[in-house]
């Protein structure tokens, strides 16, 4: 493997301490920029786990180098700077982080679910697939850092590529453009146990710095909960909405609200409710069994005023072609309709 070049804006002066090193690959704290490396006739990125260099020390002494170096390479271009404790600062710039020159996204919508295992990254798939089959060009953000699954339900395998631009995204058989922690890992079953500040660094370069190209319609697959990372993305990123994933339990229901309500506190639309697992539907008889209980989607879009409703099956079908890496092989047989119709509602009235 071939050193090409440092990721941070000061590789001279930043010295890697080994025996603190948390991850195998080189990552400056300062700035949480990667190395690129050649190998195989190709370019990838070395990683974005944090090390602790000599600017991490807790002595005053290098807290003020590390400002005086900042302040002699200081744009002072504030919006773009993501450095604490800077005392030039004249400006916290625009809300949203600008994307790079290859990048022209028309809507990002969120999908979020307040809590896990309600089958979000399976809905974002979903949503990805179909609006990517009604003809649109769609991106999938992966969001969910510390647990990954988008590149597995899209057969996604190998390792991230970039050039003089920024890094290049994998695309799907269909040409869905996917971006993920996981595409890289030397393995796809290694832990991401990073914390906040880095996974929130890693969210902001996955957005600016990646050639997404044209894209009508980005979806980012979110963590659970209404962490950090759901702060980071909706005050950083131009989100135009959301669109929620539940399953048919009232304590779900109770969850959903929470993100909801988060959601209007920033301003950010409401677009669907997803109702995963609502129901297994008997392949002798037809019959739908509701094997969580009752369905508790329309009484949940009509207390928090969400315009659509979907519904979705407990399916092994979809199971098995998510353990293929063929999700877009998948047909919901319409159910996805009505969160579709109301997506491509608000872009037409904009």
């Amino acid at each position: 493997m071939e050193f090409l070049q440092g990721g941070c804006d000061l590789p001279a002066r930043v010295s890697v301490r080994p025996d603190r090193l948390l991850s195998p690959w080189p990552v400056c704290r300062l700035c949480y920029h990667a190395d690129l490396y050649k190998t195989g006739g190709r370019v990838i990125l070395g990683g974005f786990s944090p090390l602790v260099c000599d600017f991490a020390d807790d002595d005053g002494a290098a807290m003020q180098r590390k400002r005086k170096i900042m302040a002699e390479e200081c744009s002072h271009e504030c919006s773009s700077c993501g450095v604490s404790g800077c005392g030039d600062r004249t400006s916290e710039g625009p809300s949203t982080l600008v994307p790079n020159k290859r990048t022209n996204v028309k809507r990002v919508i969120g999908v979020v679910s307040g809590k896990g295992g309600v089958g979000k990254s399976l809905v974002t798939s979903l949503l990805a697939s179909e609006l990517c089959k009604r003809g649109n060009k769609v991106a999938v953000l992966d969001a969910d850092v510390t647990g990954p699954s988008i590149p597995k339900s899209f057969g996604i395998k190998g390792h991230l590529t970039a050039d003089q631009d920024g890094i290049n995204p994998v695309l799907t058989e269909s040409g869905i453009a996917i971006m993920s922690v996981n595409l890289m890992l030397p393995e796809e079953d290694m832990p991401v146990a990073w914390r906040g500040p880095v996974i929130s660094g890693i969210l902001s370069q996955f957005w600016q710095e990646t050639n997404w190209g044209d894209i009508d319609y980005m979806l980012i697959d979110m963590p659970p909960g209404t962490s950090d990372v759901f702060l980071t993305v909706f005050q950083s990123l131009p989100v135009d909405g959301i669109v929620t994933v539940s399953a048919p339990q009232e304590l779900v229901a109770m969850i959903v609200g929470k993100a909801v309500n988060l959601a209007h506190n920033l301003d950010v639309p409401v677009i669907g409710l997803v109702e995963n697992m609502a129901y297994f539907k008997c392949d002798d008889c037809g019959k739908k069994h509701n094997i969580f209980g009752e369905p508790q989607g329309a009484a949940v879009a009509e207390k928090y005023d969400i315009p659509s409703l979907a519904t979705l099956p407990i399916d092994p079908a979809f199971a098995r072609l998510v353990d293929q890496g063929k999700v877009e092989e998948y047909d919901v047989e319409g159910a996805l309709d009505d969160i579709l119709d109301q997506i491509e509602k608000e872009d037409a009235a904009e």
